[in-house]
């Protein structure tokens, strides 16, 4: 059923009170666009995703991951979704923007999507707007989160638009197209001012806080299975072969570390929840739907179904070795949703999770402090542990330096 809705987007396209309320949000981007906008928005931001931007951006991910770590020192405690957030932040802000966030850009790119995120989730799930313009604290922060975001993603469009070096990233391709360079041999009507800041505001936001999820739910997980950390260990020291950055080239050798990722998608996806809603008069499973009916899906629900997955709740990442792989029916995983309307960026979402995840991995042994009970996912827009401290542990001396 969830296929027959996905495979067939002109009948149920996005849209109810999630995808309502992220339009509000993101604007009318690649991600909350109605499907007959969708293939030039596509078409649009493709260039970016292509495989060598995403063997770029894996190499970068894994040279912040490596500089973020090497600043933990034994026995600290670090906020592991935190730091996470501020690793996607910086490799995402790369992708779309180079080098145009600093250090202040990024603190402040990652405090307002904490805020946002935080503040959405209530918005969509509550079927009226006025207690959101009461003026509690809660809702003011989340005003002025998106205030500074949609500002500051304005600052970056109007720095670049003044010229000078050139750049090789989304919003370089996006001013292309809208100089008519790239939109005419598309086919594609070039995109305004507005839509150039919808798309990269949209990137930005379900870029940044989807892998971070799933990273701090990767080392959660980790740490209540050791054998599997073990395999995860012996494996980066086996690739890395020292304290050298994973790229891009070290993603065929990282199978277990790619197969911890995956099974971590499927235990606690951090897209758990969405909606569609119906454009005409149709039938579902013998259940007729009338034009505008709100239809919702759960990958989460779906990925802990025991017919699917034999012991569901178990983290077992060997479910994904490939003789065992293909013993899983057709559909039944779904991080990344499926159709055309599936995530542009899947590939280089787990490229960037793989090799930041390696990174930490070879310094690193994380541990929950002492008397600590594990910290479940909290669920909100995304799915994962919000807050999660955990007590570094060198694998190997760490050097005074």
């Amino acid at each position: 059923m969830v296929h027959q809705v996905l495979m067939d987007p002109h009948t149920y396209d996005k849209g109810g009170p999630l995808f309502d309320r992220l339009r509000a949000l993101m604007g009318d981007g690649l991600v909350t666009c109605r499907q007959d906008a969708h293939r030039r928005q596509r078409r649009l931001v493709q260039p970016a995703f292509r495989p060598a931007r995403v063997a770029e951006h894996a190499r970068l991910t894994g040279q912040e991951a490596r500089a973020a770590s090497r600043a933990w020192r034994p026995g600290q405690r670090v906020d592991v979704t935190a730091e996470m957030m501020a690793l996607t932040t910086r490799a995402t802000s790369r992708l779309l923007f180079s080098g145009s966030l600093d250090a202040g850009r990024s603190a402040t790119v990652r405090d307002c999507l904490g805020a946002v995120v935080r503040g959405l989730f209530v918005r969509t799930v509550v079927p009226f707007d006025a207690p959101f313009k009461v003026p509690t604290p809660a809702n003011r922060r989340y005003r002025d989160a998106l205030a500074r975001l949609h500002a500051l993603v304005d600052e970056i469009i109007a720095e670049r638009g003044r010229g000078g070096a050139a750049y090789d990233d989304l919003l370089a391709t996006l001013l292309e197209a809208a100089d008519g360079a790239t939109g005419t041999a598309t086919g594609a009507t070039p995109p305004g001012e507005r839509e150039i800041h919808d798309q990269l505001v949209t990137l930005l936001l379900t870029g940044v806080e989807t892998t971070a999820m799933c990273l701090a739910s990767a080392f959660a997980l980790l740490a209540d299975h050791p054998e599997e950390e073990r395999r995860l260990h012996q494996e980066v020291d086996d690739v890395l072969a020292g304290d050298r950055a994973p790229d891009h080239a070290d993603l065929a050798r990282l199978g277990h570390t790619r197969r911890v990722i995956t099974e971590t998608l499927r235990v606690q996806p951090p897209g758990w929840l969405f909606t569609r809603v119906t454009t005409r008069d149709t039938e579902l499973a013998g259940q007729r739907l009338p034009r505008g009916t709100i239809v919702l899906y759960s990958p989460y629900v779906l990925h802990h179904d025991p017919a699917s997955f034999p012991d569901p709740e178990a983290f077992l990442p060997d479910r994904w070795l490939p003789e065992r792989a293909a013993g899983v029916p057709g559909g039944a995983m779904l991080p990344f949703s499926a159709g055309n309307r599936k995530c542009v960026g899947d590939s280089l979402a787990v490229a960037e999770a793989t090799v930041a995840l390696a990174a930490v991995a070879a310094r690193w042994r994380l541990r929950p402090p002492p008397g600590r009970r594990p910290v479940p996912p909290r669920p909100a827009v995304t799915l994962g542990p919000r807050s999660l401290e955990m007590i570094c542990a060198p694998r190997r001396p760490v050097p005074e330096s």
